[in-house]
């Protein structure tokens, strides 16, 4: 229930965005008729549309957006045609003629009549208000899109989206009720009813005609990008602090309020005071162990245990790495285990051979669980990775932490339960022997001021390219001569898919203009694993000294696997840059770019 309000009231917060705007035409132009017959019917068509329609966008593939595109033509040509209707009373009566006519044959002239007439119109507006709406996603939109892709549908899913929406609707009902007043005010004390009239017509018409051009998800968004975020994150904290921005799509290092299940220790103490957040759930949902044969519950009693859900594309999971190897080395001796439970983003990590070769380059010796079904996950009821839990001997979990950073309190609770646990000769506290390099290197977060973006046409943003995606389509797409911060486009030949994009014909680029030292990309090669050359450009030039651990200084590298590719790495002073990849071979696939 604490999460269903929490979302509610993220959703009241869209009427602060700039993405909202296209949809206000649609809402004022009802602002003259009675609330409870015209406004409520739209907000809730508007409300339970979005919800519908954003279920099977997270959980049903390229063939619910197919769905959605038809369903916003029509939208858009049923609002068109009611814009017209507001700009001239002549066509509005000549269009309304044949279903003024249908209905006296079907019904007799009533005021009942007429009230569920407006009813309906006001609903059907609604629900074509619904398709056509495109929200900025934020912190807490971000959160329940993508653990509807991870879970699955369900009434639950359904719910969020609907809490979400009808938050929205919430704010608009007292921007349409305040817009009624000054209506009726204006009319009265102007006498320009019929001006007025016009003037929402043609508003309406020009939001209609900027979401047939893609301004709602493109240039919008763009101006949101510092939005509500900010409100957002602090709502989400001060009612569950557990759920703070740790979650990969906004995180770049944990927040110091994401470590949970700890109190600071008291002086000269060197333990924690740990309380008990619940019980080591059962292992047994994994698709295949790794270095390890299957670990149960009960065979893990009376030892200390740590719990890292990771998978190997996570710049964040590799970031944290080095820091659950180095402690699995340190403390395996005083009875430390350590699970790795891989839980896969993309449909290529889900693949046990790129896991055991990800395994083996990565030096981890610890067993690692495939979670491939999400059942190890959705037992912890998690939602984030990196997340570490900390299991005592008894099996009970003592403490958790989301995403990267505070190691050093990791550290502290791991000696403090081994501690318990009767080790009296630990080795010495500290992290400064953990060696991390190229993509486990820490992040420069003062300097990153790009987000996490995905190529795929499910949950990308800022793309640029002037036609627009064409989704599931090959199609010859073009660069715009210029590119504002964190805008993104696509040069060449593609296939543009949910999750990512695959190059038809070579060459091919994608080019981003971005602000941070790293810049990775997660990058598969072509059919049959043949391997993809590419070259690397920054502002046009060799990246030279910038270049990153996957590239030369001439920006010359290969696509041999499925992982994430470190492109960039600059030296010095941190800037913005634009950035092109060009791929000299076809059948490249990109999934997303991740910064640090």
């Amino acid at each position: 229930m604490t999460l269903v309000v929490l979302v509610f009231f993220g959703g009241m917060l869209t009427i602060l965005s700039p993405c909202i705007l296209p949809v206000l035409p649609f809402v004022f132009a009802r602002a003259e008729q009675p609330f409870l017959k015209s406004g409520v019917p739209l907000l809730a068509g508007m409300a339970l549309t979005f919800a519908g329609v954003a279920t099977l966008a997270a959980v049903g593939g390229s063939w619910a957006v197919h769905i959605n595109q038809y369903g916003r033509i029509a939208a858009l040509i049923l609002l068109a045609g009611f814009a017209l209707t507001l700009l001239s009373r002549r066509l509005a009566d000549w269009m309304a003629r044949p279903f003024i006519a249908l209905g006296n044959r079907l019904t007799s002239q009533s005021a009942a009549a007429g009230a569920e007439g407006e009813v309906t119109r006001s609903l059907l507006l609604g629900v074509a208000t619904g398709l056509l709406w495109a929200p900025c996603a934020g912190p807490i939109l971000g959160l329940v899109l993508t653990s509807a892709a991870l879970t699955g549908p369900s009434a639950e899913t359904t719910l969020l989206l609907f809490s979400y929406a009808a938050g929205a609707a919430a704010s608009l009902a007292i921007a349409l009720l305040a817009g009624g007043r000054v209506f009726a005010a204006l009319k009265r004390g102007l006498g320009a009813g019929e001006w007025i009239r016009r003037g929402v017509g043609a508003a309406v018409l020009l939001a209609v005609i900027a979401i047939a051009l893609g301004l709602d998800s493109g240039v919008l968004t763009r101006l949101s990008l510092a939005r509500t975020d900010r409100l957002e994150n602090t709502l989400i904290g001060s009612i569950s602090p557990g759920m703070g921005a740790a979650h990969r799509d906004a995180l770049q290092a944990a927040p110091a309020d994401a470590m949970q299940g700890h109190a600071e220790p008291t002086s000269g103490s060197t333990t924690l005071e740990l309380p008990v957040e619940g019980q080591l759930p059962a292992l047994d949902g994994a698709t295949l162990w790794l270095n390890s044969q299957p670990l149960t519950r009960e065979a893990l009693r009376g030892k200390v245990v740590l719990i890292d859900f990771w998978t190997y594309s996570c710049i964040n999971c590799l970031r944290a790495l080095p820091y659950v190897k180095g402690w699995y080395d340190k403390y395996k001796g005083q009875g430390l285990v350590v699970i790795g439970v891989h839980a896969p983003e993309f449909a290529f990590e889900k693949d046990p051979d790129n896991v055991r070769r990800a395994v083996r380059d990565l030096g981890v010796t610890y067993p690692v669980a495939l979670d491939n079904d999400y059942a190890i996950w959705r037992s912890f009821n998690n939602q984030y990775w990196p997340a570490h839990y900390f299991i005592d001997t008894q099996g009970r979990i003592r403490a958790h932490h989301f995403g990267e950073g505070e190691y050093d309190r990791s550290e502290a609770i791991l000696r403090t339960l081994l501690g318990e646990a009767g080790s009296q000769q630990l080795p010495t506290a500290g992290i400064e022997s953990v060696s991390a390099a190229g993509v486990e290197a820490a992040a420069d977060l003062a300097n990153v001021q790009s987000p996490e973006t995905y190529v795929g046409y499910a949950r990308a943003e800022n793309f640029s390219s002037p036609s627009g995606f064409m989704p599931d389509q090959t199609n010859l797409y073009q660069a715009p001569a210029h590119l504002d911060l964190n805008q993104w486009a696509l040069k060449g030949t593609w296939t543009v898919e949910d999750e990512k994009a695959t190059l038809g014909r070579a060459p091919g680029s994608i080019v981003y203009r971005f602000h941070a030292r790293d810049l990775h990309l997660v990058l598969g090669p072509g059919i049959a694993g043949k391997p993809v050359r590419f070259r690397v450009r920054l502002d046009g030039a060799d990246p030279g000294p910038g270049h990153g651990a996957d590239t030369d200084a001439g920006g010359n590298g290969t696509v041999t696997e499925q992982r994430l590719y470190q492109l960039i790495r600059q030296p010095g002073e941190v800037r913005p840059h634009t950035f092109e990849i060009e791929f000299l071979d076809p059948g490249v696939q990109a999934y997303a770019f991740t910064f640090g």
